[in-house]
């Protein structure tokens, strides 16, 4: 988790792109899409998401690429 993380209880969408080494175009795409939890703040496009949620996104992700893995949906 990025520094901020520990200073702050929310992070903007271009610290959890890079804490994901993802474009912040995906990162709204996962809000969007309700697989990231966020809230928009003030104006359009102001999202903040929670330290917390980043790392159940992640453990949610370990859990899921698991689950494919052992069901040989991916290959080794």
């Amino acid at each position: 988790m990025p520094e901020d993380a520990k200073k702050h209880r929310f992070l903007t969408t271009e610290q959890v792109a890079e804490e994901l080494n993802v474009s912040v175009n995906q990162i709204r795409a996962l809000l969007r899409s309700g697989d990231l939890r966020g809230i928009q703040v003030g104006g359009r496009n102001v999202w903040r998401i929670a330290a917390t949620d980043v790392e159940s996104y992640i453990a949610e992700a370990y859990r899921v690429t698991a689950e494919r893995i052992a069901a040989g949906e991916l290959p080794e």
